[in-house]
């Protein structure tokens, strides 16, 4: 990056592809000073199926966001999700070789490396290898062992990954747009930075990332990522069925389920209309808006259903009482909350991103949630090298080994 306090998020979505560019001052706050976003004419279902027009796509985001910023992008911070995504629970055990009995980042390396020496197919590749808790003989829920004395050391890891072909892909694409990968993060563990309240991870919670063609599934506990899924259906299905029931162009479609979608149509009013352009007609017809309403509602129920599926699927058996946090592109439907909260009976509010200074206000559209998390996410990198490097006086090269110990932490 061109300044060493400069961080640069790059989210390749199904819909459209965003750059975002941040400056972090000394107090730690994130202002971001300069956003582009363009069309997404690459991916499909969240997944790269056209490297040549991807490139295109992320160098015309990158050149609106550094004639806004001023700033010149060499290194991102860049999503990756799609339905290859899985996640597993992995443990790695290690004895303490301080002859003190005291626990060093050397000894928490060699945990988090023993908990990644897992059986995988040949095909995937491990993406984060995020700890959940410590154990130091026994004792558990350990967030830093550190200077701690113990003779065995124990992790508890949640290992994510995903085909080795689509990293690829994606790396490749980048590396061909001029950029560096700086990071690689999971897409809903970056909207998790954006919209989530320490409490809510704490607690247990849900967060639901339902963009144009994935709807990006992650629950947290005690803190940290427990489990993550990926489904291959989004905003981009409701706006075929709207394109389909009205008859209209997929634009037309796509306009009218931003400006008047709603998944409850009995709450509209019967005398409400939209005028639609019919499909190859100049004539427009006049469509209730709770015509439109039923078309979205079977469609969404449909995603929430998948959904609740694959949280029964994970495995997890906590009560999840930080509840459910809906964000992505279609979050902004009339009546999601409501609907949300009926299907997976849990309480269910809409995040919108938040952390950020400066330009925030372009960004509070839920949309924008998985770039405005990329750039949180790498801010707190920084952060911890920056901590890290600051004890080089009085440690000496130690500073290099913490600053890989919190690589290790956080996958990249």
């Amino acid at each position: 990056m061109a300044r060493d306090n400069v961080i640069v998020g790059l989210d390749l979505g199904t819909s459209k592809v965003i750059v975002t560019v941040a400056e972090v001052d000394e107090y730690g706050q994130i202002n971001l000073v300069g956003m582009g976003e363009t069309a997404s004419t690459g991916l499909r279902k969240g997944i790269i199926v056209d490297i040549d027009r991807t490139v295109r796509d992320i160098r015309a985001a990158v050149e609106k966001a550094e004639r806004m910023s001023g700033v010149g992008i060499s290194g991102v911070c860049v999503g990756i999700g799609g339905q290859h995504i899985q996640s597993l629970h992995s443990r790695g055990v290690v004895a303490v070789a301080n002859a003190q009995k005291e626990i060093s980042v050397e000894d928490v390396q060699r945990v988090l490396q023993a908990s990644k020496v897992i059986t995988l197919p040949s095909d995937r590749r491990i993406i984060h290898c995020l700890p959940r808790q410590y154990i130091v003989d026994g004792n558990d829920g350990i967030v830093d062992p550190v200077g701690m004395s113990g003779e065995r050391l124990e992790v508890e890891t949640g290992i994510v990954t995903g085909l080795a072909t689509s990293i690829q892909n994606t790396l490749k694409s980048v590396e061909l747009a001029g950029l560096e990968v700086v990071q690689l993060v999971l897409n809903p563990l970056a909207s998790a930075y954006a919209v989530l309240q320490p409490a809510e991870k704490e607690l247990g919670c849900v967060v639901i990332d339902i963009g144009g063609g994935t709807t990006e599934i992650a629950i947290f506990d005690a803190g940290s990522l427990w489990w993550a899924s990926i489904l291959p259906v989004g905003g981009h299905h409701i706006t075929s069925d709207l394109a389909v029931g009205l008859r209209a162009p997929i634009e037309i479609a796509e306009r009218i389920k931003i400006e008047h979608g709603c998944v409850l149509p009995d709450l509209l009013p019967d005398n409400e209309y939209v005028s639609v352009s019919g499909v190859g007609s100049q004539e427009e017809q006049q469509v209730s808006k709770k015509f439109i309403g039923s078309i979205i509602e079977p469609r969404v129920q449909e995603i929430l259903a998948l959904v609740r599926e694959r949280i029964k699927s994970s495995g997890y058996q906590g009560m999840l009482p930080g509840g459910v946090i809906i964000t992505g592109g279609v979050a902004g439907l009339s009546g999601l909350k409501q609907l949300a909260s009926q299907e997976l009976d849990l309480p269910v509010r809409i995040g919108q991103p938040q952390g950020v200074g400066g330009l925030s206000d372009m960004t509070k559209d839920t949309s924008y949630a998985t770039a405005v998390g990329l750039i949180i996410y790498g801010a707190q990198q920084l952060s911890h090298q920056e901590a890290a490097a600051s004890r080089e006086p009085l440690l000496g090269g130690i500073w290099l080994k913490i600053s890989d110990w919190f690589k290790e932490i956080f996958g990249f």
